[in-house]
């Protein structure tokens, strides 16, 4: 029985090589035209301009910033994100708005304030042919934020804690310009939201101490104002002393709240030298000189292949057709399913 078998199976493979023989001949001239066709294809990509190549080249710049995620506490974080409104956002990607400064750079990436001011900046609409009157959109807005979605992706690596952004396109001066413009965007926002309190704090202790001195200024303009006047002789001498002792005493308070101010600037600069700030930007984008896709090499194999399996294909479909025409008990059901049908 298993001699039988054996012998079923021999014959069975002998048979399916006999197929592929006897047909070689169109086997190889469907794969050479397929190879020979990605081939030509590939080469005419490459001649014609990008605008009006069907398998343009894509540059795809990337810029690289460092997020501390250990200066932000998780509270701080949640109501930065639900005063960003991007609270029910990340609630509904899965993820929880009281975790990390990485999340909430990933999240400000995808919102639609981000990609209406990329596309406004930059005439997407126009570039991209959105609204044009052969392809009039319903809604060029909702349009213009998928075809940049598809271009612009955001990545956080946990193990190196870097953040990247990178965006693609046929240009790569523009492309490299978008990408710039995102870091710019997410540099501000995160000012915006306070997430680095030291930034936040010495921001506003600069202000404070700016509004100071020029009380100060003011004030000690007033003291010469005052002694002008007394040496003019229009200033009586009891309402001159009343009037500097109560210049003396804004001046003073002044001063010793610009000292304690500073004091306080000077202690932050120590401290933020010692941390690490949230957002960080390590490389800026810049213009690639080589391309990230597509790789036409890999599309020629493929195409190959796909021709070769599909001369495969076609040569036991003639085959088995072939051995049905030859059977007569196959070919009188043809005849009698035919019959029937009339």
């Amino acid at each position: 029985m298993n001699e039988e078998q054996n012998t079923d199976d021999e014959i069975s493979l002998i048979d399916l090589f006999a197929v592929l023989w006897h047909r070689k001949v169109m086997i190889i001239v469907i794969t050479l035209v397929a190879a020979i066709g990605a081939v030509v294809f590939a080469v005419f990509s490459i001649v014609l301009p990008p605008e009006t190549s069907p398998l343009p080249n894509e540059y795809t710049p990337k810029a690289l910033m460092l997020i501390n995620n250990s200066s932000s506490s998780g509270g701080g974080l949640s109501s930065m994100l639900n005063a960003s409104g991007l609270g029910g956002l990340a609630g509904l990607a899965g993820v929880s708005t009281g975790s990390t400064s990485s999340q909430l750079a990933v999240e400000l990436v995808s919102t639609n304030t981000l990609l209406d001011m990329v596309v406004d900046e930059f005439d997407l609409i126009t570039r991209y042919k959105i609204d044009t009157p052969k392809k009039k959109a319903e809604s060029p807005r909702a349009d213009s934020r998928k075809a940049l979605k598809k271009k612009l992706s955001a990545a956080y690596d946990e193990k190196s804690g870097f953040f990247s952004i990178s965006f693609t396109d046929i240009d790569p001066v523009f492309a490299q310009s978008v990408v710039n413009f995102c870091v710019t965007y997410l540099g501000n926002r995160f000012d915006e939201l306070g997430v680095d309190k030291n930034q936040l704090e010495k921001v506003n202790l600069e202000k404070n101490l700016q509004n100071t001195y020029e009380e100060i200024v003011f004030w000690e303009g007033e003291t010469r104002r005052l002694e002008q006047s007394i040496q003019m002789g229009s200033t009586s001498i009891p309402s001159f002393s009343l009037e500097l002792n109560r210049i003396a005493m804004e001046l003073e308070a002044r001063r010793t709240i610009y000292t304690q101010l500073k004091v306080q600037y000077e202690l932050l600069k120590v401290t933020m030298a010692s941390e690490k700030p949230v957002f960080q930007v390590l490389e800026m984008a810049e213009v690639p000189d080589q391309k990230s896709g597509p790789s036409r090499g890999l599309i020629c194999v493929i195409v190959t292949f796909a021709g070769a399996f599909f001369s495969v294909f076609l040569a036991f479909v003639q085959n088995a057709i072939e051995n049905i025409k030859k059977d007569p008990e196959a070919m009188a059901k043809f005849k009698s399913k035919k019959g029937k049908a009339v």
